[in-house]
């Protein structure tokens, strides 16, 4: 699914590591791909560049052949594609000029036209300042604004980034990701992160991707609003329940029954999903009463701080309660609570199954 006609296609697998992945991106969108660690992001990135081959499969990008398995492989430096990797990769006996000047350098401009592009593109990033410095003396934040400049000198006609604020502190990732919102608007990208804002912030669609297989796509706030997988669903902080949706909301395949508020377009006897916030989640010792509302008996598996709350996890459950709660509560590993959600705090939606996603 593309926001438009679709100028990048792939459709391949790789046999050995398990990965079997059909995509599209429409002119000037970018796609955001998360997935657990092992999901095959990294594999994806791999094959769309031309670092690693496909045992199957075929890719184009505007109408050229990138490959087709057994007939067609074009090396990477013919592709028109720049992969910015987690970590900047600068050369470190070049200036920054000459470091952002060696892609329209490589592709046959002269001395003083890839310079002159490299200074349009440190200008863009924030970063001429830093011309004639060696990487060496550049610290993280500025390094990895220097690779974007390197990546967009070469006038990529697909933008790959994998993970580029990974190796950043806290506090200069806010910044990258201003900067990045602005330089690929308008531009083709697929970014591989695992984090959500990331996503939020550059992202028009959103892929989730596990086992090799794409699970769940779509509009990025759709996919986080109303998440399909449990990965995502942990992404957007929700808890999640799978099965049937029933007149009163969703019975699970283990026969876990859930009250709720069901979407206009859920039916009844249809594969479901109903999503809860921890925060909407009360924990008592004991069982509690009242109508409408869900009870369930928790195990407690893990205790952990979230924010000025605790977060209670029972298996693929969790809860939020202040302190003072928690310490009236007292809870330990192992500890059999009582979970209680109101019914109006659950949201039943139908579940995409087969070519809807």
């Amino acid at each position: 699914m593309t926001t438009g006609p679709a100028v990048f296609s792939i459709d391949a697998a790789v046999a050995d590591r398990g990965i079997s992945v059909s995509l599209e991106l429409a002119d000037a969108e970018t796609v955001a791909v998360l997935g657990p660690n092992g999901a095959g992001k990294s594999t994806l990135l791999g094959v769309i560049a031309g670092l690693l081959r496909p045992s199957s499969g075929h890719a184009e990008l505007d109408g050229r052949v990138l490959f087709d398995a057994g007939t067609r492989w074009v090396p990477p430096h013919q592709r028109k594609i720049a992969l910015l990797a987690q970590e900047p990769l600068l050369f470190p006996h070049l200036t920054v000029l000459d470091n952002v000047a060696f892609g329209p350098r490589s592709a046959g401009a002269s001395r003083a036209d890839a310079r002159r592009a490299a200074r349009h593109w440190l200008g863009e990033v924030e970063a001429l300042e830093f011309a004639q410095r060696r990487p060496g003396q550049l610290s993280g934040g500025q390094a990895q604004r220097i690779a974007i400049a390197r990546a967009l000198a070469a006038e990529p006609d697909l933008l790959l980034l994998d993970e580029p604020m990974a190796a950043l502190d806290v506090t200069v990732a806010p910044m990258l990701r201003k900067l990045l919102k602005r330089v690929l608007a308008g531009r083709r990208a697929l970014i591989v992160t695992h984090d959500v804002v990331d996503a939020l912030v550059l992202a028009d669609r959103l892929v989730v991707l596990d086992a090799g297989r794409i699970v769940e796509e779509g509009p990025t706030r759709l996919v986080l609003e109303r998440p399909q997988s449990a990965f995502a669903a942990g992404l957007a902080g929700l808890n999640q329940i799978t099965g049937t949706v029933t007149e009163q909301g969703l019975v699970s395949a283990d026969g876990m029954s859930i009250s709720g508020v069901l979407d206009d377009a859920a039916v009844p006897g249809e594969p479901g999903v109903a999503v809860f916030r921890p925060a909407a989640v009360s924990v008592f010792p004991e069982p509690v009463h009242g109508s409408p509302r869900n009870v369930f008996a928790a195990t407690i598996t893990d205790l952990e701080p979230h924010g000025d709350q605790l977060r209670i996890r029972a298996g693929a459950l969790a809860a939020d309660v202040t302190l003072s709660a928690a310490a009236d509560l007292d809870p330990a590993h192992g500890a059999v609570v009582y979970f209680v959600i109101k019914a109006a705090a659950v949201v039943v939606y139908p579940a995409k199954t087969g070519e809807a996603l």
